[in-house]
């Protein structure tokens, strides 16, 4: 039976789920055998629930699995492209954090809870306000700028500092001080509400990702699938979007965003991962 990969979500419970396009939903559970192989070319999913008219072709390496045109519908509707000002729901700014000095501001919709950051792989974050959208990116802008911290800190950055993390103590001493540098700045929105860490603002998701089980190991993350191309493996854990799989003593990492757009198939008859991959070294402490 074919299949094809809706994409990776965590759930309320912040347990990971492979998505699959006609709604079915296959929970990712540590220790459990996890394989397929891909199947003919890699299509665009499409924008905004609709397909793609004309199922381009889109390169394996890419994560968004959209063609160009699909890729301006999708980004028109965004929130990060701020074309949705007059949105009436309740926002919330935050600071997520991947590994030492490897810290970043984002916002998120409040119902959404700490999904978003599940999603992004943060290991670590602190809510800092909660209000309006406009006034919750103005904020975000004052902290990009002030604490000189990235909106975007790319995966293959956070996947090199994984393996060399620090304890909970060290990951909350810096997000508590960041915290309090950040709700000391002037310039808030006055229709942010702060929050304060009396108010349990800070967030760890370091045994949820399963970081112990990757301490001091570099492993290859997958470039791209191809045809007839296998990722097999035992799941270690899964850490954001990434799969990390034990493949006879080789550590696998697969962006589960890769997936989408193939057909995928079971690896019956398949002994080993064959899809090509490069080496993720390991990094102590923060890479810059």
């Amino acid at each position: 039976m074919e299949w094809r990969s809706a994409g990776l979500s965590w759930t309320d419970a912040a347990r990971p789920v492979l998505v699959w396009e006609r709604g079915d939903v296959s929970p990712l559970v540590v220790g459990r055998q996890v394989g397929f192989r891909a199947l003919g070319r890699r299509e665009c999913v499409g924008a905004r629930g609709n397909p793609c008219p004309v199922a381009a072709g889109v390169p394996g390496r890419g994560t968004q699995a959209r063609c160009a045109e699909c890729a301006r519908l999708d980004r028109a509707h965004s929130v990060a492209a701020d074309t949705i000002a007059d949105d009436p729901r309740t926002y919330r700014v935050y600071l997520a954090w991947f590994g030492v000095g490897m810290v970043k501001v984002g916002i998120t919709r409040e119902e959404r809870g700490s999904a978003r950051l599940l999603e992004q792989g943060a290991v670590a974050f602190v809510w800092l306000g909660r209000g309006p959208l406009m006034a919750a990116r103005r904020a975000e802008e004052v902290l990009r700028v002030a604490l000189g911290v990235p909106d975007r800190i790319s995966y293959a950055r956070k996947r090199a500092v994984r393996a060399g993390l620090p304890g909970v103590d060290e990951r909350r001493r810096e997000l508590e001080r960041m915290h309090g540098a950040a709700l000391a700045l002037p310039g808030w929105p006055e229709s942010l509400e702060r929050m304060y860490l009396e108010d349990h603002a800070l967030g760890d998701h370091g045994e949820v990702f399963g970081v112990e089980r990757l301490a001091g190991v570099g492993g290859f993350a997958v470039t791209e699938l191809v045809d007839g191309g296998v990722v097999l493996g035992e799941l270690v854990a899964v850490a954001g979007p990434d799969l990390c799989l034990d493949d006879g003593g080789r550590l696998i990492v697969l962006d589960s965003r890769l997936l989408r757009g193939w057909r995928l198939e079971g690896a019956r008859g398949a002994d080993r991962t064959t899809v090509p991959v490069r080496e993720v070294p390991v990094v102590q402490g923060g890479l810059f």
